[in-house]
């Protein structure tokens, strides 16, 4: 171990107001083998220690996803079985490893995290993937699906997809990542403790401090809305950091809470959270709960309370008792101990580092025209999913269904459904359908999945995706695979294992495209002409009996005859055109 004392580190804007000098007193700082450090001591028998560091998800491409993921679980391989209280996690901008014990204790944890990233156990490279997998699989949940419609099929919304690269990631993949982005001077070191404990061996390669990806988007515009489940209306924001912002947070799920459950009584949950996002980005999510027959009732209810916000309608009062609750956190004896990790990340993500006094005044100079200004910067930049429905009426815009053009190129119609086609041209892939095109160009593919079968399923970096199975279009050769194959970037290709026989997908029953005006249409018509045609003939009947003479009913006026059969023309003609039809079907 080596330590560097250095009280003011400008590299991190320590001599500045916003810098870790303004911690002085609170908690002290240092460097371990090229780490920075900060610590400060708590009052409990044990230590607890972290180490950031900036990588995450939102780093990666969806071809690698899950590369972070994995050197994480790697480097946590060593410790085996253990009594230790650690672990490891991986979120959209940082890794993070953790651990509560004695100091000596401490010490084996991060050594043994150190030396497992110096040298990653690659023989587990495969048992690592599958247990991934097998994480990945009892993720999910209502706001799983908001990154990628915000942000896409990469950066941030990353978050909402699997890790594809489990599949394809080799050794030397996953090891240069290790050596280029778990690096001494891209890491933060946290302690609970008054000193730091002897023993520390967190020799790592040098490398850079990279800054938090540049945030994408996916929506043309905002405020805007998407379906979602059942049960279940979520409203994300991206606002700029700030103690104002972190306070509306507060107050707007508060207000959900009082206006949905406990007044109305639509909701079991309703809350709101404030999650920084970046250096100078945080992301506000909202979320209510419904039962069915309350959904329009919840949707309402939250559009309303955010106009509220918005208009300024605030109690003081309401500010006044999230104020409070915020500044009782200065009132913990182990103030230091309590607030490192905040401080390690706004230091790992180049934030503004603010003393408990400048905190404190910034909370107490918040207004509720602060609020009021902070809830218009949420419903600019809102994206709602709502169940059932849509909320055009509240000033939102349907988030992008469909790509905005489609690509020339060998035309291959669906054996499923004849109003469906696929493109497949030199510049991308197309899907054409009635309600409009979803398009993948090969030059923004974020990851194209290829299996032995000729089965690929590309993704754009906008999200849309656009699936290829030989079996459900016509015409859908070796060979337009592989001009595919070729004109995909290799870094976005995904190899997948085989499929079962049975598992690869055969055509349904055709879709015939309905005649004009529906199916349902054309019988109904036939039997009103039916019907006209017996009036016609009963009417027929009657003016022979009204017109003839006395002698003979069934000697009837000629006039009478024809207008009988001129009736039933459209009749035969109807009746012919069904079975046309039919047999059109059956050539199909």
């Amino acid at each position: 171990m080596t330590t560097d004392l250095h009280q003011h580190d400008p590299v991190h804007g320590s001599d500045g107001p916003d810098g870790l000098a303004a911690l002085d007193g609170l908690v002290s700082h240092t460097s371990v083998d090229g780490i920075p450090a900060l610590y400060a001591p708590s009052s409990g028998n044990e230590i607890t220690a972290g180490l950031f560091f900036r990588v995450g998800r939102a780093d990666e491409t969806l071809a690698t996803a899950g590369v972070t993921h994995l050197v994480e679980h790697l480097a946590l391989h060593r410790l085996g079985l253990s009594d230790l209280h650690y672990n490891g996690a991986t979120a959209n901008a940082y890794t993070l490893f953790h651990v509560t014990g004695s100091e000596a204790e401490v010490v084996e944890y991060l050594n043994s995290v150190c030396a497992g990233l110096r040298d990653l156990p690659m023989q587990r490279l495969e048992t690592e993937k599958e247990i991934l997998r097998t994480e990945a699989a009892g993720r999910g949940g209502a706001r799983q699906q908001m990154p990628l419609w915000r942000y896409g099929a990469q950066g941030y919304g990353l978050s909402s997809y699997t890790e594809l690269g489990t599949w394809g990631l080799t050794p030397d993949q996953v090891r240069h990542w290790a050596e280029t982005r778990f690096t001494r001077d891209n890491a933060v070191l946290w302690i609970t403790s008054d000193h730091i404990p002897d023993g520390l061996d967190l020799t790592l390669p040098a490398g850079s401090r990279f800054p938090a990806p540049v945030a994408t988007s996916a929506l043309p515009t905002t405020p805007a809305y998407i379906s979602g489940d059942d049960g279940h209306v979520v409203l994300t924001s991206v606002l700029r950091r700030s103690t104002a912002a972190a306070v509306f947070a507060d107050v707007l799920g508060r207000a959900l809470f009082q206006d949905l459950r406990q007044e109305g009584g639509y909701s079991y949950s309703a809350e709101a959270d404030y999650s920084p996002r970046d250096a100078d980005f945080a992301t506000l999510t909202a979320y209510a709960d419904a039962l069915p027959k309350k959904q329009d009732a919840v949707v309402g209810g939250f559009v309303d309370v955010l106009a509220r916000l918005r208009a300024g309608r605030i109690e003081q009062a309401e500010l006044d008792s999230v104020r409070g609750k915020l500044l009782k956190v200065y009132d913990n004896p182990d103030l230091g101990a309590a607030t490192l990790p905040s401080y390690a990340l706004s230091l790992l993500l180049g934030h503004r580092i603010l003393s408990p006094e400048q905190h404190k005044a910034e909370l107490n100079a918040v207004t509720v025209q602060d609020l009021r200004e902070v809830a218009r910067e949420a419903w600019r930049d809102a994206l709602l999913q709502v169940p059932g429905r849509g909320v055009d009426w509240a000033g939102l815009t349907l988030a992008p269904q469909r790509s905005t053009a489609a690509v020339t190129g060998t035309r291959h119609q669906s054996l499923e459904d004849e109003d469906v086609t696929l493109v497949i041209g030199a510049e991308g892939v197309s899907l054409l359908t009635p309600r409009g095109p979803i398009t993948v160009r090969y030059d923004a593919c974020a990851a194209m999945t290829a299996r032995p079968d000729g089965a690929r399923s590309l993704t754009g970096h906008d999200g849309f995706s656009v699936t290829v199975e030989p079996t459900l279009y016509r015409g859908v050769t070796p060979d337009r695979i592989a001009a595919l194959d070729a004109a995909v970037p290799p870094q976005a290709t995904v190899p997948m294992p085989a499929r079962e026989p049975e598992a690869v997908p055969q055509p349904r029953e055709r879709t015939p495209a309905p005649p004009a005006g529906g199916g349902r249409s054309t019988w109904g018509w036939t039997t009103a002409l039916w019907l006209v045609g017996l009036l016609a003939a009963v009417w027929g009947l009657l003016c022979a009996v009204i017109t003839g003479d006395e002698a003979s009913a069934a000697d009837p006026e000629w006039d009478a005859v024809v207008g009988v059969w001129i009736m039933e023309l459209p009749l035969v003609f109807a009746t012919w055109k069904v079975f046309a039809a039919r047999r059109a079907r059956r050539r199909s």
